[in-house]
């Protein structure tokens, strides 16, 4: 008698079973750092005022051992409540964008209920028949645009629920939605322009202009992007081929159970009523008022969860949904996020230890002292590593700038290395480590709502890895010499 077949639930235990949770890794580095602090010195450098960038920045040659303040059991487990609002940080509180992503959870849910996402979803399927694979470039384009003009991150949070149904629809996996927004953005940071949070800041703390090194990074973004394009449609083609193929093949049921509904690939009867149209244009225009508020108005996770918010009042009253399904979908829908909003001050945790352990001014001073005398080639590629090693503990981008640009930045004087250039290689490993970095939400946030475990997620990206670090390289070693 032949066994019974695994149920989707089995197969999904199973697969679980392989490797940790996000919950489990990030709760894992935790503990790790707090082991650093007993052993890594701790020290401090003065701090002073930089009114350009708008924060302390530290002082080069002012570094000094202080008391150690190792951290315990106590503070291990202070830490994941005390990253969502740790004041001293170097980055932003996550408090604000754990909320945010409850907001954005409870307009989704919304929107669930009117059924304009699912019917929207079938019927452009059924018109790009045969064309569905253009959308990788144009929508990549455009995260890589949101990246390089103003640092596109925790916004992309808010596209996931809408694409990774779209891709599965189209043949694809939810590998392939998630990639389109995660690396689409990520090139973009990588090939930073004129992304404030980066470029701007790291130029301003480094004491040159940020049109400094444009043009190399201008390369550096049409390059990278070109690759990052090709390497996605290369697997979305494979995929759809033969879905066996698929990096999370074991999970595609459980994928289109979750993303479609249960619904099938046929949609010849799908029809859009008018309600259901106008549903869509207000959530279309709510994306587009918020890349105009963040791009141009200054807003932040606040403003946007009020964007949110509001949109889900006034779609749940074009819908007709009535006060109890209006709420009750909007909690469901927060409900649904609610891990993704607690992977939030875990990853910050990790950050808050390291910053009461005063382990990171310390790191800082070896990368400052393992600089000095290098040729020109090898300043920029160990200073590339250097801040690549960093971006795992402080990935925010504005935070590591103002952490390592007064320091570092000044030692290319000594080297005949550009500071432009220097900035170039901060930006550049920033980016390419938050493509796969445990310790930034966006990474852990994105993954966990499009289902994918974060180990599958490496499966997938470590060969572009690879070829985007010698791409990045070789651009490096280019701009030593012009």
């Amino acid at each position: 008698m032949n066994a019974p077949e695994p149920s989707l639930k089995t197969e999904h235990k199973d697969l679980a079973s392989r490797f940790p949770t996000a919950y489990t890794i990030l709760f894992l580095l935790i503990i790790f750092v707090a082991a650093l602090t007993w052993v890594i010195p701790a020290g401090k450098y003065e701090r002073v005022m930089n009114e350009s960038v708008g924060r302390e920045v530290a002082v080069p040659g002012t570094y000094q051992q202080v008391e150690a303040n190792p951290q315990g059991f106590v503070d291990v487990m202070l830490a994941p409540t005390a990253g969502f609002y740790d004041p001293d940080s170097y980055a932003a509180n996550a408090i604000d964008v754990a909320l945010f992503v409850l907001f954005l959870g409870g307009f989704l849910g919304v929107m669930n209920a009117t059924g304009a996402i699912d019917t929207g979803i079938r019927s452009a399927m059924r018109h790009l028949k045969g064309h569905e694979i253009w959308m990788i470039p144009i929508l990549m384009t455009l995260f890589a645009l949101g990246g390089t003009t103003y640092g596109m991150a925790e916004e992309t949070l808010a596209f996931y629920a809408i694409l990774i149904p779209v891709m599965i629809a189209a043949g694809y996996d939810a590998i392939t939605g998630v990639a389109i927004i995660l690396i689409g953005a990520g090139i973009g940071v990588i090939g930073s322009t004129i992304n404030p949070f980066a470029t701007v800041i790291a130029a301003n703390a480094a004491d040159i202009p940020f049109t400094d090194g444009l043009m190399l990074r201008l390369v550096m973004l049409v390059g990278g992007l070109i690759i990052c394009a090709a390497y996605v449609m290369r697997y979305a083609k494979r995929v759809q081929a033969d879905p066996s193929r698929s990096v999370v093949a074991k999970q595609r049921e459980a994928h289109r159970q979750v993303f479609l509904q249960g619904h099938e690939d046929d949609f010849k009867d799908t029809r859009l009523t008018r309600t259901q149209m106008l549903v869509l244009v207000i959530f279309a225009l709510t994306f587009i008022v918020m890349i105009w508020g963040v791009s141009s108005q200054g807003w932040w996770m606040a403003s946007m969860g009020a964007l949110f918010l509001g949109s889900a009042i006034v779609i749940g009253i074009l819908a007709r949904l009535g006060e109890k399904q209006l709420t009750g979908s909007f909690v469901d829908g927060a409900r649904d996020l609610l891990g993704v909003a607690l992977v939030v001050g875990l990853a910050r945790g990790i950050v808050v230890i390291m910053e009461q352990g005063m382990i990171a001014d310390t790191i800082l001073h070896s990368a400052e002292s393992s600089l000095g005398g290098l040729p020109q080639l090898a300043f920029i590629h160990v200073m590339f590593w250097i801040e690549a090693g960093m971006s795992l503990f402080v990935p925010s981008s504005s935070g590591l700038a103002v952490l390592s640009m007064p320091i570092l930045a000044p030692l290319g004087d000594f080297a005949s290395v550009g500071r432009d250039l220097v900035v170039t290689a901060y930006q550049a490993a920033n980016g390419l480590v938050n493509l796969i970095n445990p310790t930034f939400a966006v990474v852990i946030g994105g993954l966990a709502i499009g289902r994918v475990s974060y180990d599958r997620w490496l499966v997938f990206i470590w060969p572009l890895l690879l070829i985007l670090t010698l791409f990045v390289s070789l651009i490096l070693s280019i701009g030593v010499f012009l």
